[in-house]
């Protein structure tokens, strides 16, 4: 991995902390499942372009000069995403956001395209994807032109044709061919850890000045221990465990796990992170009295759906890619997911720390389940 991939990583995050803005501390149901949305579209862009880096070199050439572009075309996005779903003042922010999309889409297939002179049938394959993936840009474009429900409505439309445009390109023509499996690990890696940073800095937007306090700084501790937690349920095992089974598979099976466990179950770890960062941001808000409270409001409904949900979606996702990467589940790790599901309604009926707290318990649960094998 190269330092300009990771700085075209740093920018992908830096759309990742913009879309926090737009859900921001009083998050509801409609801003919670708006930001949904944009994240699965970044994050195809930004997949698509950890591909392209596996197959040839991002820092040379034509190739660099693509890959700056498409960094240009996803900080306007980005800049652009608080106001993704109203316009607001100077150019119209939905169009904005299809449109650098847009690009950054025909920036990768030209690329892609070129670079794949030396496998046969890739070529053939880039095209039959790029079609599809064309066809989801008319909904893209025509829902950034409209408001309301059919806004949202196109815009789901458009990834699930791109999704589905990806899963028939494998179905019938083969998968994407990996070529380094290190690499490609590194990047799934480095992109969840810079996100889990993230979720610090929403710890510190939550506390605001009040941070010295001596409950809120209690509480924004319980908050980088839930953090930590999750780097190490990753980290700490199955992430060093599935990058040495994609190192030694070969063939088709290699190329599937890729796709499949890095870079369409990674979303949900990522998206897991952005929501229990916010879940953790209100908690701080509340307990900090930020919007005037007095400390001891509980959290909403969207909240708790930020802060357990966000907990459900990591611990959920991660099932997925142990059993993708051929790593046992077991039923214990099944239920501590499960257990955070059933949180879910509680956290409204807890005071705001308390909630948080519980949680941390959970995933330290979830931890001390992992260790109980090496200890054995």
């Amino acid at each position: 991995m190269t330092p300009f991939e990771i700085f075209f990583d740093l920018v992908f995050v830096f759309a990742l902390t913009r879309i926090m803005a737009l859900v921001g501390q009083r998050a509801t149901a409609t801003s919670m499942a708006q930001g949904l949305i944009l994240l699965v579209l970044l994050w195809f862009a930004w997949s698509s372009y950890t591909w392209l880096g596996n197959h040839t070199r991002a820092d040379v050439g034509m190739v660099r000069g693509g890959f700056l572009v498409a960094m240009a075309a996803l900080f306007v996005a980005a800049l652009a995403m608080p106001e993704a779903w109203t316009p607001g003042p100077g150019l119209d922010g939905p169009l904005l956001v299809a449109l650098a999309y847009v690009l950054l889409r025909v920036v990768h297939l030209t690329l892609y395209h070129r670079a794949a002179g030396d496998v046969p049938g890739l070529r053939a394959r880039i095209r039959f994807f790029a079609a599809i993936s064309a066809a989801s840009w008319v909904p893209l474009v025509l829902g950034a032109l409209l408001a309301g429900a059919a806004h949202g409505v196109l815009w789901v439309a458009a990834f699930v044709i791109e999704i589905g445009g990806q899963r028939l390109s494998y179905g019938r023509r083969g998968t994407w061919p990996l070529r380094s499996a290190s690499h490609f690990t590194e990047r799934h890696g480095l992109v969840l850890i810079i996100a889990l940073g993230e979720s610090l800095v929403a710890a510190g937007i939550g506390a605001a000045s009040a941070v010295t306090a001596p409950p809120v700084l209690g509480v924004a501790l319980v908050g980088f221990a839930v953090t930590a937690c999750l780097w190490w349920l990753y980290f700490g095992r199955a992430g060093p465990a599935a990058a040495r089974v994609l190192a030694t598979a070969t063939g088709d099976r290699r190329d599937r796990i890729a796709a499949d466990a890095y870079s369409q179950t990674h979303l949900l770890l990522i998206s897991g992170v952005i929501y229990l960062a916010l879940g953790i941001e209100q908690v701080l808000a509340l307990v900090a009295g930020v919007h005037g409270g007095d400390g001891h409001a509980a959290l909403t409904w969207s909240g708790s759906v930020a802060l357990y949900g966000g907990a459900v979606l990591y611990l959920g996702g991660r099932l997925l890619f142990l059993r993708l990467t051929g790593q046992p589940v077991g039923p214990a790790r099944s239920a501590v997911a499960v257990l955070a599901l059933l949180l879910l309604p509680i956290g409204v009926l807890l005071p705001p720390a308390a909630a948080l707290g519980l949680l941390g318990l959970l995933l330290l649960a979830a931890v001390t389940v992992e260790r109980l094998p090496e200890r054995r």
